[in-house]
């Protein structure tokens, strides 16, 4: 009896040894697996012009399922506010892509960025719905004369925060120049907000304090232009100031403005930089020019690699942004110190 109850004994210890060591294998083999999928996932931040949300989404989608071990997240902002995260903020992000190409230089080189690629063209529309007052009379000569009416209401984006926002007070600004009014840009601008201009020679300096100040009986202003879309379709305001592919994608009705004005052409950069704005609260002064984007892997990416592949992706596939009413610059225009996988894809400028 007693042999008996020793070998259950020995048994029970053996069972539950066995256990054990199987539990804490599962354990670790779970542990393990847990990391392997943690290393494995890289997460690709990206910041960009709201008005890349739409092809960039599906940039996201198409680059994802080539890459299953990168999870894409994407953070769309005015084109200063996201470039401000990363110099003033101390925020780490692998993609910087700008609705102007030229923050790139002038806000991130050198310490920053040091090479970009410009690989898109735009242009500014007064975009609108049909319950805008007005609709049936606005054309491209008369728009600004629309907006002048005391029941109109219009929008745009703060100059301080969003490229499509002060490329819009420049808008409004060349207009003086083409149509020979210089009543336009102080009826629509000056007599609503403490923006300010100065002019010298035929030359303008439109000058825009950090704290923007407008008349909301008359103008609706948000961060960035796509912060206008719901509101615009939703009757809040009659008309909008945003770029020609955003209001293609939203489906909206718009105006096309004079090229002489609409900042989407190059055979017009010595119209359009007669007009200049400056930023007081960053002390930027920025010239007008034609709508060009412009992408960046910052200096401190986490991971530059990954960055450098979702660039070359979107470089080879220019269709997403044609497709959605975003016409591509192939090959794109590249400067700096131009990682080598991008050689090939793009035009080398020195200048």
């Amino acid at each position: 009896m007693i042999k008996k109850l020793i070998a259950i004994s020995i048994l029970l210890i053996v069972g539950t040894a066995l256990c054990g060591c199987t539990e804490q294998q599962k354990t670790q083999e779970n542990v393990g697996q847990q990391g392997v999928g943690t290393q494995e996932k890289i997460v690709l931040k990206i910041f960009h012009a709201g008005s890349l949300s739409v092809p960039f989404e599906e940039y996201e989608k198409m680059f994802e399922k080539e890459h299953p071990n990168v999870d894409v997240q994407r953070e769309p902002a005015g084109s200063v506010a996201c470039v401000r995260k990363i110099t003033d903020l101390g925020k780490k992000a692998d993609i910087l892509a700008s609705a102007d190409y030229s923050l790139i230089p002038q806000m991130m080189m050198p310490k920053y960025a040091d090479w970009y690629v410009m690989f898109a063209r735009n242009e500014i529309v007064l975009a609108y719905t049909d319950n805008s007052k007005y609709k049936d009379e606005i054309n491209s000569e008369n728009w600004y004369k629309i907006l002048e009416r005391p029941d109109v209401k219009f929008g745009f984006s703060n100059p301080n925060d969003d490229p499509c926002g002060y490329r819009s007070q420049m808008v409004m600004q060349l207009a003086e120049i083409y149509y020979k009014d210089p009543t336009i840009y102080d009826n629509l601008v000056l007599k609503y907000t403490n923006i300010k201009v100065e002019e010298n020679n035929g030359t303008y300096l439109i000058l825009v304090p950090g704290d923007l100040e407008v008349n909301s009986d008359k103008l609706v202003v948000r961060s960035k232009e796509t912060d206008l879309l719901a509101p615009l379709e939703a009757g809040a305001f009659d008309y909008l100031f945003i770029y020609k592919s955003v209001a293609n994608q939203h489906h909206l009705k718009y105006v096309e403005l004079p090229k002489e004005i609409n900042l989407g052409y190059y055979e017009y950069a010595n119209t359009y930089n007669k007009v200049s704005l400056k930023i007081i609260a960053k002390n930027k002064t920025i010239v007008a020019k034609p709508i060009v984007y412009g992408m960046t892997v910052p200096t401190n990416a986490p991971h530059k690699k990954e960055a450098i592949e979702f660039v070359k992706f979107v470089l080879e596939h220019p269709e997403v942004l044609e497709n959605n009413g975003q016409p591509a610059i192939s090959p794109a225009i590249a400067k700096g110190n131009v990682p080598e996988e991008l050689k090939g894809l793009v035009k080398i400028e020195n200048n």
